[in-house]
């Protein structure tokens, strides 16, 4: 009468050395063992995300650090205020301009403020993005220092403070190009609204292209000077695409809108260091 044992053991797990793995059959007259070769166990870590997702992540993580906030809070001020002096100078401005110009008083003058007070509306919203990159590049320097302080403290012996007079003509510049090129895109965004997508694409693929440059400036500006930085825009042109597309996406959800500019720079200082990492 022969005596059957069987041994099952759960694929993945480590096998000790001294035992076997597989099924072992034992008679009386005599024992066999099989033997099956060793599996080895998994992995204990899944791969890592992508660098997008893993600036994005850690960018959200550090949004109530101090620091952060402390920009947030300036870069939000700020952007009001410019937006704040923006419309009631339009309103006054539209008023005046319709007593002297067109003797309207009274109720169609108020009529005509409350016009451009609606216009000034869509202004806002129209240039949003511009004035808000504009503001958090005059602030970027403390984001990037408080992240590179946080996450690459190894940066922060090499890295250059911006000066302020710097960082306004960067963020000038930025505010300059994107309203320039969305100008210029004007009569095809009209044009390919009969496409249903076209001026939505067209849209996010010029304004990604723009965020993407401006956002990887401001990190770069710490650590080279012009001539370099417009050398190192030709490397990575693919990374500050999808950095520039993700902040657009961001800039057009509202209420997420308005930490948009600072997770922008926080994830911009992520791939900046990360391909840094990756190159080394």
């Amino acid at each position: 009468m022969a005596i059957v044992r069987i041994q099952v053991r759960r694929v993945g797990r480590p096998v000790d050395p001294g035992t076997t793995a597989g099924v072992t059959v034992e008679r009386k007259d005599r024992q066999q063992n099989f033997v099956a070769s060793p599996v080895d166990p998994l992995p204990h870590n899944r791969a890592p995300p992508s660098a997008m997702v893993r600036a994005f992540l850690l960018s959200i993580q550090q949004l109530g650090d101090r620091a952060v906030l402390t920009v947030l809070a300036k870069s939000l001020l700020l952007t009001l205020a410019v937006f704040a002096v923006l419309a009631a100078g339009l309103v006054f401005g539209v008023r005046a301009l319709a007593g002297s110009w067109f003797g309207l008083s009274g109720g169609s003058a108020d009529l005509a403020g409350a016009a451009a007070l609606l216009i000034a509306f869509v202004g806002v919203w129209l240039l949003f993005r511009a004035v808000a990159v504009a503001v958090i590049g005059i602030f970027a320097d403390e984001v990037v220092e408080a992240v590179e302080a946080k996450h690459y403290p190894h940066a922060i012996a090499t890295a250059r403070p911006v000066p302020l007079s710097r960082s306004i003509s960067m963020g000038l510049g930025s505010a300059s190009r994107a309203i320039l090129v969305n100008l210029l895109l004007l009569p095809l965004y009209l044009i390919l609204l009969v496409t249903g997508v076209g001026t939505a694409a067209l849209f996010f693929i010029a304004n990604g292209w723009l965020l993407g440059r401006d956002l990887s400036d401001m990190v770069a500006a710490r650590h080279m000077d012009a001539s370099a930085m417009k050398a190192a825009r030709t490397a990575g042109r693919g990374r500050r695409m999808l950095l520039g597309l993700g902040g657009t996406g961001l800039l057009v959800i509202p209420g997420v809108n308005f930490v948009a500019p600072v997770l922008g720079a926080a994830m911009a200082t992520h791939l900046y260091h990360g391909r840094k990492a990756t190159r080394a």
